[in-house]
């Protein structure tokens, strides 16, 4: 026996052993290794991967049901290595995780080819669902799963398919995977195909798929076409379910393809004449048509013509009196009318109409009933800062500005004499049909007192108090219809000086006095109680007394009064 041979080895001795026994050997820890069965107990295999003890790897990590494949003794297969040693002195194993590396390095590889991957769809999770690939589990988010909504997946489920890899993130093992994207890739070829078989003015048929408010889609045989609202009838249509139904065959014609977006325009009226081609013809400026209201908007009314054809009627050529108004509050829709063509632009496929001119003109008829100078009698509609408006037959209104109310009063104080919903004259003073105004005057109705010589400066004219003031009193005079207004100063009232007083004077009281003045343009006249007083006084003198005569002022004065009275006796 050699000193080697009878040498008791250590634990680094073995150490060493161990190491030179496995040296060559790439054997660490998170890897895939060769692995041999070396036996079976029960639905355990035991299996040897060349280190000091084997390693256990239940039978259902090799698959389960009909097609699982279970290895037998002295089969070769391929393991993860978690440890190389347990507590028990065994190597831990995992097949589950040799498939899924093997998976992962597949579909790394796939990933950077951008190629699809066959998976199934082997259960639900929050958001989604997870995806088997073979090895590896995915996620499939709930908006990859097809190209429109789906609300039951029972039939996807374990059934094989192919998916496109959106995320890989190994450290992590999060893989994200989209179904929708196989499908939206194989509509783009199958679309791109088709369209390249369509041509523009081509006829076909389709069915109707959905139905929007803007237009229904129609499906010409694997590929959708868009057939908008106004595409489907000459005539208007306000939603498409007027004309179609969700499964409909119709003939269309394929109106536009756009080659960039591979959109395709339909269109059914396209197939149909044009009710617009002799258009002028058929409605000449100045025909009287009848027609429906089919729209009604703000700023006027449609009206269907024919099938197909349809003119506006502009708010303003509603009604002859009615300014400002709605023109639902004239007509109403599917209304049957009587219209005037007003203009006809074919180019532009635009008809004017009006309705007012279907009708008699009620300016026409007020003119040939109240002639200019004429009397009219009407309720006050409205008071503004420049008149009154009065409303008069069929409708029409007259203003009276302010200048034309009141000979002597200013028109802003005139006017707060006037209530809405009071009746009143006025005295036509022009009439304009095509502008549709009537001018009407409430002064005009009395003469006007500055006209003529109805007061001259010097006359004597009886005034009536209507106003007593510090300064002076207001006072009129004159006809009743027309009177003159006029203001005595409180210097005027009398000749003597301590008469001189307003409270003397109380309204209605009537005094006389004398013109001292008119001014027309101004339309002032002036009057004075004091004038009058002295001018009697001067007449007084030179008819009884003279300077030399030896009788007193008061003798003269009493004289002349005592004769003035006899006279009217």
């Amino acid at each position: 026996m050699t000193d080697t041979q009878s040498f008791s080895p250590s634990r680094d001795d073995f150490a060493a052993l161990l190491d030179e026994t496995l040296q060559g050997r790439d054997l660490g820890e998170g890897q895939v290794v060769h692995g041999r069965v070396v036996g079976m107990e029960k639905d355990i295999l035991i299996i040897d991967v060349g280190l000091k003890t084997e390693g256990r790897i239940p039978a259902r990590e090799f698959g389960v049901g009909e097609g699982a494949v279970i290895p037998k003794v002295g089969d070769n297969v391929e393991v993860y290595l978690e440890r190389v040693e347990n507590a028990l002195g065994e190597a831990v194993i995992s097949r589950d995780k040799a498939r899924r590396e093997e998976a992962w390095t597949r579909l790394e590889v796939v990933f950077a080819e951008g190629q699809p991957v066959n998976g199934a769809i082997i259960g639900r999770v929050k958001g989604g669902f997870t995806v088997d690939l073979g090895g590896a589990s995915a996620f499939l988010p709930g908006s990859q799963v097809d190209i429109r909504p789906v609300r039951d997946v029972a039939p996807l489920m374990g059934k094989e398919q192919p998916f496109a890899i959106l995320k890989m993130d190994r450290p992590r093992g999060n893989i994200v995977v989209s179904r929708r994207a196989i499908l939206e890739e194989a509509r783009a070829e199958q679309r791109t195909e088709l369209v390249g078989q369509l041509q523009e003015g081509e006829v076909r048929e389709g069915v109707v798929k959905n139905i929007t408010d803007y237009g229904a889609f129609v499906d010409l045989g694997g590929i959708d076409g868009l057939l908008h609202v106004t595409d489907m009838s000459w005539k208007r249509v306000s939603h498409p379910s007027q004309v179609l139904a969700v499964g409909d065959t119709v003939k269309v014609q394929i109106v536009k393809i756009n080659p960039d977006t591979q959109r395709i325009s339909l269109g059914m009226k396209q197939l149909q004449a044009d009710p617009w081609d002799g258009v002028e013809a058929k409605y000449p400026v100045g025909a009287k048509m009848s027609g429906r209201i089919t729209n009604i908007t703000d700023y006027g009314a449609f009206v269907e013509l024919e099938a197909g054809v349809e003119g506006l009627v502009h708010v303003s050529e509603m009604s002859w009196t009615k300014k400002n108004v709605h023109p639902g509050k004239i007509v109403s829709t599917s209304q049957e009318v009587d219209v005037v063509v007003l203009d006809v632009d074919a180019s532009k496929r635009r008809i004017s109409l009006g309705l007012k001119q279907a009708q008699d003109n009620p300016w026409d008829a007020f003119v040939a009933n109240n002639p200019i100078g004429s009397t009219v009698e009407g309720e006050v509609k409205n008071a503004t800062e420049f008149g009154l408006f009065i409303g008069l037959d069929n409708d029409i209104d007259g203003m009276v500005h302010l200048s034309d109310l009141d000979w002597n009063v200013s028109g802003e104080e005139a006017i707060q004499r006037y209530r809405k919903g009071e009746t009143v004259k006025a005295k036509v003073l022009d009439v304009d049909v095509e502008k549709e105004r009537v001018s009407l005057g409430i002064k005009q109705l009395g003469g006007d007192p500055m006209e003529g010589d109805t007061f001259k400066k010097g006359q004597q004219v009886t005034v009536t108090v209507t106003a007593v003031e510090t300064g002076g009193i207001e006072v009129k005079f004159g006809e009743d219809d027309a009177p003159a207004t006029a203001f005595i100063r409180k210097s005027d009232l009398s000749r003597d000086r301590a008469e001189q007083r307003t409270e003397r004077f109380s309204v209605g009281d009537r005094v006389d006095a004398m013109v001292t003045g008119m001014d027309k343009a101004s339309r002032r006249v002036s009057v004075s109680i004091k004038a009058l007083e002295m001018k009697d006084e001067k007449e007084a003198v030179e008819q009884f007394g003279s300077s030399d005569s030896g009788a007193s002022l008061g003798d003269i004065l009493g004289a002349a009064l005592r004769e003035k009275a006899g006279s009217k006796e």
